[in-house]
């Protein structure tokens, strides 16, 4: 039988099929060949023993939370308490870019903000809608739902910046606090925090304590910056052109033309200088 591991706990791994979860063990040649199951995973699996015989080949995975199979990321980013910061968004679409997963940038506490304040950022918003990202406010409820539908979703952002309550409005009956999905759909509040996929109607979403503390050590400066979607519209003379200190370099340029947002470019400079 075909079902889809929505949480681990110890040694076993709930799994979702036909509309019932079974609480299964995995074959012991999985830790001989060192194969790590994960939440998201699709997998095979036998009805009358319980025992996961087969993992799917991933969509993409994760270590910080350990999920695979994401089709996209609520990065619910605040505009005001905490304010607005363009390194933390980056920070969060270059790493959902090295791990094909889709962003949607959700802006919350719009209504804080000043006019001169909204129109300061207005073209930083539109730039990011340029690059493709889907951009929205958390009062955008019936676009966020219709975005849920049929995939599975994660939502994640910088502390205080409104997670819990954005679910709420999609969800009233929740009645979400911090930490507190599993309660709130009767299956009890987690004492250690556990990574849990939920199905919610048509959607999938995903219950999880992790992307709070992402690095991009693990990838090389290649890598980070091949997940710049705008610095893949242009081409520099030298294929391997950092975008640094190279004269002659397109990128470069392009920020000074204000083709490039600015901040993105002080982004990259400082990812790459972390790793």
């Amino acid at each position: 039988m075909r079902g889809q591991i929505i949480k681990i706990v110890s040694d076993t791994h709930w799994v979702f099929a036909e509309k019932k979860e079974y609480a299964c063990k995995c074959r012991g040649i999985f830790r001989h060949n060192q194969i790590v199951p994960l939440v998201g995973d699709y997998v095979e699996f036998s009805e009358k023993d319980h025992i996961i015989e087969k993992i799917e080949p991933r969509k993409n995975s994760f270590l910080r939370p350990a999920v695979s199979n994401i089709d996209q990321a609520f990065l619910v980013t605040s505009l005001k308490e905490p304010d607005f910061s363009t390194y933390l968004l980056d920070k969060l679409l270059i790493w959902m870019e090295l791990h094909q997963t889709e962003s949607i940038i959700c802006l919350t506490k719009k209504d804080l903000l000043t006019e001169q304040e909204i129109e300061k950022l207005s073209p930083i918003l539109k730039y990011y809608e340029q690059l493709g990202y889907t951009v929205l406010y958390n009062t955008d409820i019936l676009k966020i739902k219709k975005l849920l539908n049929g995939k599975t979703s994660v939502f994640t952002g910088q502390t205080g910046a409104g997670k819990s309550t954005l679910l709420n409005k999609i969800h009233p009956d929740w009645d979400l606090k911090v930490g507190e999905i599993s309660k709130a759909l009767g299956r009890g509040k987690h004492t250690t925090r556990v990574t849990e996929l939920f199905l919610l109607e048509e959607a999938k979403v995903l219950d999880t304590p992790g992307f709070s503390a992402l690095d991009l050590k693990e990838y090389s400066p290649e890598e980070i910056k091949s997940a710049f979607r705008e610095f893949n519209q242009y081409a520099c003379p030298y294929a391997d052109c950092t975008h640094t200190n190279e004269k002659e370099c397109v990128i470069k340029q392009k920020v000074l033309e204000k083709k490039i947002l600015k901040s993105r470019y002080q982004s990259y400079l400082k990812f790459i200088e972390r790793r």
